[in-house]
């Protein structure tokens, strides 16, 4: 698989999947703009790709504020001169139970998780259509498949990018666009690294592979589906979880 030629924007690159993502994307062959909210760590990340001869560029940007994301994907395109991939990778979490759970804790979440996904994908849309091609891959969970307790507002804000996903699929198939997700499961990153050690012991108990995932093990996802390898398949969840679930 070759992405030579391609441009990737991928959002939350500074650590764990997003940053993965942006190594495996350029491995393989592509530009990346790296987009997240820390400047030093996506300068890091640029300087890991190209001191193994790939290309990046940073666009430090919020994807919570909507003019961010419409200055920082104006710069990048003008910078590269299009975008062909998007990755929709940053989110965040703020856990509750419903009952206390703050609106404030809500409206973050979904604001971060899957309203930038929308907000993301309506600014590189038009390169995409310009050229008739286009790679879009949202990162869901799968907590957004199956629910969790705690989670109302993350699990929701993972179940509308999958909902997201396939209405993107069906709007530009006919323009050689395709629009996948991936669903991890548990990942070993700082998100998941605050969880105690009982909470991951028992996590692993319903792991049918026995292990917790690396964001290596995503980003090859992310990967093949950004490929022409995968031009045939649009409107897709593939679940990286180990068997977690099923079906």
């Amino acid at each position: 698989m070759t992405l030579s030629g391609r441009i990737a924007f991928v959002t939350g690159a500074s650590q764990g999947i997003g940053r993965a993502c942006a190594l495996q994307l350029a491995i393989t062959g592509a530009a990346v703009a790296l987009s997240a909210r820390n400047q030093e760590k996506l300068n890091a990340v640029a300087e890991e790709i190209r001191a193994a001869g790939g290309s990046a560029s940073c666009f430090p940007l919020d994807v919570a504020e909507e003019e961010q994301i419409r200055a920082g994907i104006k710069a990048a395109i003008t910078h590269f001169g299009k975008i062909d991939i998007l990755v929709n990778n940053a989110g965040i979490t703020h856990d509750q139970l419903l009952m206390r759970m703050k609106r404030a804790d809500w409206d973050s979440v979904l604001n971060t998780n899957l309203t930038s996904a929308y907000l993301c994908t309506q600014q590189v849309i038009g390169s995409m259509l310009k050229q008739r091609w286009g790679r879009i891959i949202n990162i869901t969970s799968v907590f957004g498949q199956m629910g969790q307790a705690g989670q109302a507002n993350y699990a929701s804000s993972k179940a509308g990018l999958i909902g997201l996903t396939m209405a993107i699929a069906r709007e530009v198939a006919s323009r050689n666009i395709t629009c996948n997700a991936v669903a991890p499961g548990f990942i070993d990153t700082a998100m998941t690294s605050a969880l105690s050690d009982e909470f991951r012991g028992n996590a692993l108990k319903v792991i049918p592979l026995g292990r917790i995932g690396t964001p290596e093990d995503v980003a090859h996802a992310v990967g093949f589906l950004a490929s022409e390898e995968a031009s045939y398949i649009t409107g897709h969840v593939l679940s990286v979880n180990g068997g977690m679930l099923m079906g």
